[in-house]
């Protein structure tokens, strides 16, 4: 599962768009987004926990509003500390790694551009259990950018 971090209506925008593209160039991908993925009555913080404890990537929108949520800190360590082998990809828009202080500045970060997002997805597709190959990646993202 991919975990979509957001926080403050700029970064939820991205996140959501981000969403939806990632399940037309990965299909076999199962992105979670809080704002879309949890159904109206359930408990969002133990929704929340279960789908952090199930991601093995999270990817981090971070806009210059919201680099010091505490909502964005709590899911980056929750997914850091969750599997054996965590990716957590902070996604900068309109801001760069030179801004990015504490906990985040350790994660290897990828601008929202073209190169970054293809290293984003990159990284996922090494994390499925059938990943494509990547001539087929490297297909499937040109087509749907």
């Amino acid at each position: 599962m991919i975990f979509i971090s957001w926080s403050g209506e700029r970064s939820k925008q991205l996140g959501l768009a981000i969403r939806q593209w990632l399940r037309r160039v990965l299909q076999s991908v199962e992105p979670y987004f809080t704002e879309v993925d949890i159904d109206k009555g359930a408990a969002w913080h133990t929704e929340i926990a279960e789908a952090l404890k199930k991601s093995n990537v999270g990817l981090i929108i971070l806009t210059q509003d919201n680099l010091t949520s505490p909502w964005i800190m709590f899911e980056a360590g929750a997914i850091a500390r969750s599997v054996e082998r965590p990716r957590v990809c902070p996604i900068l828009f309109g801001i760069r790694t030179a801004d990015l202080s504490g906990p985040l500045s350790l994660f290897q970060a990828a601008e929202f551009s073209q190169e970054g997002l293809r290293s984003v997805v990159s990284t996922i597709n090494k994390t499925m259990q059938k990943p494509l190959d990547e001539a087929a990646l490297a297909d499937t993202f040109e087509m749907w950018w």
